[in-house]
């Protein structure tokens, strides 16, 4: 079974900076591509940043590309969201997930979810 376990999160000023990262447990870390989607208040969760097995290739959401870096480090099974320029509109809840072979931007195609771990951007 696979686990994910995100960490990072906090409070931050608009302007500011945090890293996310998701700890992964089980399964064949190298074989998935891995997510990290958010979910604001009252919104639906939406894709932010995607990485291939072996870190190849990225996909970013056009509200975060420039400002937001998805990375893996394969030995230590984590992924990682680098975030700088943060504004207000990121504040959600971030989620880390996988799925087997290639990234999506699809939700429904990730097969685990860690718990999620709250971002807010205020001053």
């Amino acid at each position: 079974q696979v686990q994910l376990v995100e960490s990072g999160g906090g409070l931050v000023q608009p302007g500011g900076s945090l890293r996310l990262s998701c700890a992964v447990s089980g399964g064949t870390f190298t074989t998935n591509a891995m997510a990290w989607f958010r979910q604001a208040p009252g919104k639906e969760r939406e894709f932010t940043a995607a990485i291939s097995p072996l870190g190849r290739d990225k996909l970013y959401a056009d509200s975060v590309k420039g400002r937001f870096t998805i990375s893996r480090d394969n030995a230590e099974r984590t992924v990682y969201l680098q975030m700088n320029s943060l504004k207000p509109e990121d504040t959600a809840v971030y989620y880390c997930s996988a799925r087997s072979t290639y990234p999506s931007r699809r939700s429904y195609e990730y097969n685990y979810w860690g718990q999620g771990t709250q971002v807010t951007v205020s001053s």
